[in-house]
């Protein structure tokens, strides 16, 4: 049976930054367009949080019963070290879906109804992204829907359940966000292309190759700085702050451009996920204070 630890350590907290960037990110744009409301805010990070643990814990069941786990290079796995049953990390999973869903049905009651299909399409997605029979994660789709849902959703959300109001500001901020999201998800897959390739998994990584998966991740980062001056350009100059994240990130970079691989390229996981947060924290600051 998995100790309290464990299941702490297969929720993959390390992961947690790009759960609260979106909803950090969101909130600075509300801010700067009319205000923000801030125990809707604390809501859409529980929301954020809840899903981003649940997709951690579904990954785990979904892998594990398929044996794709066997060979691991990253953190520790419940179901793939045998440490917890396929069933108690799926109840696990749910429990998280759960939680997120009971935060979300709170703010569409108090916002609009529709947002319930959006969390139920957010679900969906969770899910299926290594569950079903034929997940889409295994079938270079993972970075797309990266995009969109902890990106364009998850932060165009979060500023909408506040406001009430289109934000092209906050589209700006959330293809930022996303882009770095994306990152996470590419540089991962990086690492992992010998062992996917071995279990048949044929995410963006494996379908594109070792030398073109470091060019689009060192285009990601660059396409995030971009989204830097775009939000600036909408909102304040200030913004451009958020450019800071670079320092973080930029480390990322030389690794990945210095040809790493396997456990070495771990650290770029740390410093991509902190450098999504610095930029989210550097870009909203300035627009909660303006």
């Amino acid at each position: 049976m998995a100790t309290a630890a464990e299941w702490v350590q297969g929720a993959r907290p390390r992961t947690l930054p790009a759960a609260v960037s979106p909803v950090l990110a969101g909130t600075g744009v509300a801010s700067y367009d009319g205000g923000a409301v801030w125990w809707k805010a604390l809501l859409a990070l529980l929301v954020s949080l809840a899903l981003q643990v649940a997709v951690n814990y579904a990954n785990d069941y979904s892998d594990g019963i398929r044996g794709t786990d066997d060979v691991r290079v990253g953190p520790m796995r419940l179901v793939g070290s045998g440490v917890a049953t396929p069933g108690a990390v799926k109840r696990a999973a749910f429990l998280a879906f759960g939680v997120a869903g009971a935060a979300g049905l709170v703010l569409a009651a108090t916002t609009a109804w529709w947002l319930v299909a959006v969390g139920l399409v957010s679900v969906v997605a969770a899910w299926y992204y290594t569950g079903g029979s034929t997940p889409y994660g295994y079938l270079g789709l993972g970075e797309v829907m990266v995009f969109v849902f902890f990106g364009l959703v998850a932060v165009v959300g979060t500023t909408y359940v506040q406001t009430e109001a289109w934000s092209w500001a906050a589209l700006a901020a959330a293809c930022g966000i996303g882009a770095l999201a994306c990152a996470i998800l590419v540089v991962n897959n990086l690492r992992d292309i010998p062992t996917d390739t071995d279990a048949g998994k044929r995410t963006l990584a494996v379908r594109l190759g070792d030398a073109a998966t470091r060019r689009l991740y060192v285009g990601l980062v660059a396409a995030a700085a971009v989204a830097v001056v775009a939000v600036a350009a909408l909102t304040s100059w200030w913004a451009l702050l958020g450019l800071g994240f670079l320092a973080v990130a930029g480390r990322g970079v030389r690794t990945v451009l210095g040809g790493a691989t396997g456990p070495r390229l771990i650290p770029v996981l740390q410093s991509t996920g902190i450098g999504e947060l610095a930029w989210a924290a550097l870009v909203a600051v300035p627009l909660l204070l303006t």
